[in-house]
């Protein structure tokens, strides 16, 4: 089998988390600048065997697509073009920064490293990645 890479986009960054070859264990990978994405996606792609992307799908409350959709419904139609065998699906995301923050509290992570948002995005792919695949 090969591995699940999960996104979550931001307009600065972007967590990314990825199983592995078995799909069972998701987990962190990185988080990099989003205008690095596509490089760094490039590389990755080449070096490992991946066979799907997961991009969290952010909604508001009422269900609404929130205003970061319009760029990831870009960043999609360029993997696309890119990546043109690789199968891409969405995940709602709603409430994944909430839930990867309070897993930080959890994990007894201090107060200054909670502070920092790469972590979060990485915290939060992470999360999406489980929750594709414990719905799958």
């Amino acid at each position: 089998m090969a591995r699940i890479i999960a996104i979550d986009y931001g307009t600065k960054r972007t967590g990314i988390a990825v199983t592995d070859e078995l799909q069972l264990i998701a987990s962190g990978l990185t988080t990099v600048a989003t205008k690095e994405l596509m490089p760094f996606l490039k590389k990755y792609l080449t070096e490992e065997d991946v066979e799907m992307m997961v991009i969290g799908e952010p909604k508001r409350m009422s269900g609404e697509p929130s205003e970061v959709e319009v760029d990831i419904v870009r960043f999609r139609e360029s993997v696309e073009k890119k990546f043109p065998t690789l199968k891409i699906v969405r995940q709602d995301e709603r409430f994944t920064s909430k839930m990867a923050f309070q897993t930080m509290i959890d994990s007894g992570i201090g107060k200054k490293k909670r502070q920092n948002k790469a972590l979060v995005d990485q915290i939060s792919a992470t999360i999406i990645l489980q929750e594709y695949l414990y719905n799958t």
